[in-house]
């Protein structure tokens, strides 16, 4: 199967992508990590992106489509894969598609993370690292901060969850309770039986 995993921050993506694509025995692939793998390899497409994140400004969407399109070629995305982190726009929407078809492939599902934004500020707000001996809260936990990482979520992203359900791909689905519970309604949504999948790849 080939997923989009959508969620404002905090919702819990990450866990869900590294636990639903083992169930799917899928790759999971975040942008994050395509951007620090051509990076550190020093590709093309990764020393033009350093340019510009060194200089503070956004990579522009021709080179992160272009690092996806790359990453969704490679052998163990073949056959299926979960994207955690891309598309955030609809124009990256778009390309994604258009790229996919390239390839022969197309999106079977878009699942969207739903959290009430009450949660979300106490999930996050409430997160602590550990320095010099004492618990302190990171800038950007900050209740104030949290609140406008979700007005930039719901002004720039957001608009995904509609684009999707016009394409007949979207599931909403509950992101409050435990991993286990949100995970069974994710694979429910894509027509697995939880626990049914393939089993979860190394991830060397």
């Amino acid at each position: 199967m080939r997923v989009v995993l959508l969620g404002p921050p905090g919702a819990g993506k990450g866990t869900q992508a590294q636990v639903i694509a083992g169930q799917l025995g899928a790759p999971a692939i975040s942008t994050g990590d395509i951007f620090r793998a051509n990076v550190s390899g020093r590709t093309e497409l990764g020393t033009k992106a350093k340019a510009y994140m060194d200089a503070g400004d956004l990579v522009p969407d021709e080179i992160t489509v272009a690092m996806v399109r790359d990453r969704l070629a490679e052998p163990d995305a073949k056959a299926g894969f979960l994207l955690d982190g891309f598309p955030r726009t609809i124009a990256q929407a778009e390309q994604l598609r258009e790229s996919l078809a390239e390839l022969g492939n197309h999106l079977d599902c878009v699942l969207e993370l739903v959290v009430d934004e009450e949660e979300l500020v106490r999930r996050l707000s409430g997160r602590r690292m550990l320095v010099d001996g004492e618990w302190i809260q990171r800038d950007d936990d900050k209740p104030e901060t949290v609140r406008h990482r979700l007005q930039v979520y719901r002004e720039q992203t957001s608009p995904l969850s509609g684009f999707y359900e016009r394409e007949g791909l979207l599931a909403r689905i509950d992101a409050i309770g435990t991993v286990e519970e949100v995970t069974e309604r994710a694979l429910r949504a894509l027509g697995r039986t939880p626990g049914a999948g393939a089993p979860a790849r190394d991830s060397e």
